[in-house]
């Protein structure tokens, strides 16, 4: 199983013509049946993706598009995955949002997160991230 931030969603629905090299990536991993988000990841990209302007997305196609990614698994952040998140914050003097990341990947099993803002290659506990992006690259 594997965790994809934030950041992956936002590439694959983008439209920048100077992304379009990372959209293919992040495409492809949503092509993979075995992974999953967490509530906060949706969010996420529902806020991001119709605010950023590289994005630009309309709200509707943004309200769409969390519709069809509700169908992968998705972890509720509850008060366990919050406090696990300001722990792991904490400890490795990350934001709460990414420590929020970690956590929800941890409860859903996953060994691998897959992001472009955490360090690439570190592991946090049991998680390890992967940046595609520097991979295809």
């Amino acid at each position: 199983m594997i965790f994809l931030d934030t950041n992956i969603l936002l590439y694959a629905f983008g439209t920048a013509p100077e992304e379009a090299s990372k959209r293919e990536t992040a495409l492809a991993l949503l092509e993979n049946q075995n992974i999953g988000f967490s509530a906060q990841v949706l969010a996420e990209f529902y806020h991001n993706g119709t605010r950023k302007i590289r994005i630009g997305m309309s709200k509707e196609t943004a309200r769409e598009i969390v519709e069809e990614l509700a169908a992968y698994r998705i972890i509720p952040v509850d008060a366990d995955v919050v406090l696990r998140g300001v722990a792991i914050a904490q400890r490795y003097k990350i934001s709460y949002w990414d420590g929020a990341i970690i956590a929800a990947a941890e409860r859903m099993e996953c060994a691998t997160v897959y992001s472009e803002d955490l360090n690439a290659g570190q592991a946090y506990g049991s998680v390890t991230v992967v940046d595609p992006f520097k991979e295809a690259a």
